[in-house]
């Protein structure tokens, strides 16, 4: 059984010319953007896709009969295709969960510590040539909310943790975690930190809402890397706008790359990286073993892992996804 690889990524790419990341036997390995004439051959081409973060045409699926499975190289598949549409068409779409939940979890972290001292805004000032000093949060001792405590969700609830804050942590389904709060609201009421570790879904998009905004602490610091969607925009808007959330600190965004006039780039009290929270060596190994480990599992029929929903909330316009020729 055939696999094409449909996006290979410059950071994949050198782990494998470096010899650090062996390619299976029947894996092709196509580097960079495919259109959509390309994704096509490819899917009419093997009888498995696997997909970095390229979004699958819905026309692919009854133009690529032989296709039997697409593994996303991550977890929130339903950006990238439509899980009904495939298995309408008998095509099953695993996911790879669980493999960067370090790097995500040290990512957050990071925008964290930045968020609280103002270290981007600084560092953009003094390049500038403006030397002002400014203070911020000290972390020790503060709450912080973490919503969401699956594998990264707990990782960063650790760090948090041991760095001396108060953790309350909420997740959809009930834990035995000694940072579980079963209340969102009470895991937000008065925190000075928000961290969003979230599954985005029909259930979780737009979570915080206008009303969860205003529960923690005045000012407070959120930090997203996680899905854009899980907060809604009007709502963010109007609580940076009003001082409520002092800061905010995110990997992600309704549209990637970012617009060159997205609001939030003229935003002094906002910190920015580029959904590069996952992109560590360690974290690219280790994905691309859990990746070759399900395209055996397509080819075996065993499907090891776990195979995203049917329907799912995450789902790309259809004026965004590419048309084939």
């Amino acid at each position: 059984m055939k696999a094409w690889f449909i996006d290979c990524t410059p950071e994949l790419a050198a782990l494998f010319d470096a010899g650090a990341a062996p390619v299976p036997p029947g894996v092709r390995i196509h580097r960079g953007d495919p259109d959509a004439a390309a994704i096509l051959a490819m899917a009419q081409d093997a009888q498995v896709l696997m997909v970095e973060h390229t979004v699958i045409p819905d026309a692919v699926f009854a133009r690529a009969p032989g296709l039997r499975a697409i593994v996303f190289m991550g977890t929130g598949a339903g950006t990238y295709v439509d899980a009904a549409l495939a298995a309408r068409h008998g095509v099953a779409v695993l996911t790879t969960p669980g493999y960067g939940s370090v790097a995500v979890a040290e990512h957050a972290f990071a925008l964290m510590m930045a968020g609280a001292r103002r270290i981007a805004r600084m560092d953009r000032e003094i390049r500038a040539g403006l030397w002002q000093p400014r203070g911020g949060l000290q972390l020790a001792g503060r709450k912080v909310a973490v919503l969401g405590l699956g594998g990264i969700g707990r990782a960063f609830a650790e760090r948090c943790a041991a760095f001396g804050m108060t953790v309350a942590g909420w997740n959809r389904s009930a834990l035995d975690h000694p940072h579980y709060c079963p209340d969102p609201e009470e895991a937000l009421r008065g925190a000075d930190v928000v961290s969003l570790h979230l599954t985005l879904n029909q259930a979780t998009r737009g979570f915080l809402d206008a009303a969860r905004l205003a529960l923690p602490a005045p000012g407070f610091l959120l930090v997203n890397t996680a899905r854009s969607q899980l907060i809604d925009p009007a709502a963010l808007t109007a609580a940076l706008d009003s001082g409520q959330v002092g800061h905010l600190a995110t990997d992600v965004f309704d549209a990637e790359p970012v617009a060159p006039d997205d609001p939030l780039l003229a935003r002094d009290d906002a910190t920015l990286t580029a959904h590069a929270a996952y992109m560590t060596r360690d974290a690219y190994l280790e994905l691309w073993k859990r990746s070759c480990a399900q395209v055996q599992a397509a080819r075996d029929g065993s499907a090891q892992g776990r195979a995203a929903p049917a329907r799912s909330g995450e789902s790309v316009p259809q004026d965004a996804r590419p048309r084939l020729p």
